[in-house]
């Protein structure tokens, strides 16, 4: 791909935002982006309804999430989006990270019939944990029970309006 503007990277963090975007309009939500990333925050969900709440999603996305160790798949976290996640806010914030298989070929097909996303994403909520000594990253422990679908987003939502996250 020779004429390529965005690296690999950008190309992962793009799709997770399409996964995320495409998981909110599902659940029946809106979304909205910041112009800079200030805050640790990529993309908010929006509800409607009683107290109308939203939820602050930090988005990345790896090739590298292997296979879950103990219930759990291990993601580095670089220390500045960890801090800004684990602080107390008023709008709970979540990481978010896509699964793409290893090669890129894979990671999204369009035939007639369908677009197909491959993998998904996992969701984990840092607030509250402790402060680290570590300079560059800290790995996170994600259940690999915390899968971001409809279905989880929905329940956060509930969670987020009741004030239970």
């Amino acid at each position: 791909m020779t004429d390529a503007l965005l690296t690999q990277t950008d190309r992962e963090e793009a799709l997770s935002r399409v996964y995320a975007r495409a998981v909110a309009a599902a659940a029946g939500y809106a979304t909205s982006e910041y112009d800079f990333d200030r805050d640790g925050i990529d993309l908010s969900i929006h509800a409607g309804g009683r107290m109308r709440p939203t939820i602050d999603l930090q988005l990345k996305a790896t090739v590298n999430l292997n296979l879950p160790i103990g219930g759990y798949y291990r993601f580095p976290l670089n220390v500045r989006n960890y801090n800004l996640l684990r602080i107390p806010a008023s709008t709970p914030r979540l990481l978010v990270v896509l699964d793409l298989p290893k090669v890129e070929d894979r990671w999204i097909t369009i035939t007639d019939d369908e677009m197909i996303l491959r993998r998904r994403a996992y969701w984990l909520n840092l607030n509250g944990r402790e402060v680290t000594g570590n300079q560059a990253s800290v790995t996170v422990m994600i259940p690999e029970n915390n899968v971001f679908d409809m279905d989880s987003l929905r329940s956060l939502m509930e969670q987020s309006r009741r004030g239970e996250i």
